[in-house]
């Protein structure tokens, strides 16, 4: 058992990140367990988000959908955050029809439906993007069916499009906001000048193109120099489209990035 409460395989016994400085980019309130699994094996986490996550300035659109929910087969959680926005709101007034099927495009999605009482979700086994939801079977064939996903602002039409092209009726519903910090990239760039930044996390190709902009050229350079750390296809394309050298794809979750971390650093 570790000190985030929660049972792992990875081996937390001694300081295996010891002298490492660990660039965490995702939004602050999702790097709090990786940044504490870090800190635990000896490392310094270096939060630097590259997204916030707020609010849709008007909520109206997705009160007026949830008043209907009912009309749907299945609905689709593109992210933790899709699932944070809607079900609280949906809770306030009734409970999740038991006709409606879940469905999301990863494990942590369906981690965080299942805090809120909602365990039968659809969700693949392999990957965590609308490319792996759309491999199942259950998708395969989806005439006559009503669909909802719900989304942040300006998300991939992908997931839509292709149910689209096998009979769905879809319907996309925008329930947050993802934007560019307004954040001072010094401190960081000095630091990683003088003492090194050892590995950058990332967990979007939005977000990974927001670092980018944010650290300017000098930034760039240093960043197309160390070790970049994703679980995800799409952001090891996008990375080498940006000239990022070292590209390591790692295994899903926070677990998965650790291990990815400790299994890179165990070699040098």
């Amino acid at each position: 058992m570790t000190g985030t409460g929660v049972e792992t395989g990875v081996d937390l016994s001694s300081n295996r990140l010891a002298g490492k400085s660990i660039l965490i980019t995702r939004p602050l309130h999702q790097a709090g367990g990786l940044a504490t699994w870090v800190r635990e094996l000896g490392g310094e986490p270096w939060l630097f988000p590259v997204l916030e996550i707020s609010d849709s300035e008007n909520k109206q659109p997705l009160l007026d959908l949830i008043a209907r929910l009912d009309e749907f087969d299945l609905a689709v959680f593109v992210s933790p955050n899709a699932v944070e926005k809607v079900i609280p709101l949906i809770q306030v007034s009734h409970s999740w029809p038991r006709h409606v099927l879940v469905a999301t495009v990863g494990k942590g999605s369906a981690r965080v439906l299942e805090r809120y009482g909602i365990t039968n979700v659809i969700v693949p086994e392999e990957g965590s993007d609308s490319e792996a939801l759309l491999r199942m079977p259950q998708f395969q064939v989806m005439q006559g069916r009503h669909v909802v996903i719900f989304r942040g602002n300006d998300g991939r039409r992908l997931l839509g499009d292709t149910l689209r092209e096998r009979g769905a009726s879809v319907e996309y519903i925008e329930c947050y906001r993802r934007h560019k910090p307004e954040a001072d990239p010094l401190p960081l760039l000095k630091h990683w000048r003088d003492d090194g930044i050892q590995a950058v996390i990332i967990s979007s190709s939005e977000g990974l193109d927001n670092l980018f902009d944010m650290i300017g050229e000098t930034g760039q350079q240093l960043l197309k120099a160390t070790p970049v750390f994703t679980a995800h296809e799409r952001i090891e394309r996008k990375a080498r489209e940006l000239g990022i050298r070292k590209i390591y794809r790692t295994l899903l979750g926070d677990e998965g990035t650790v291990q990815g971390l400790l299994e890179y650093f165990e070699k040098m």
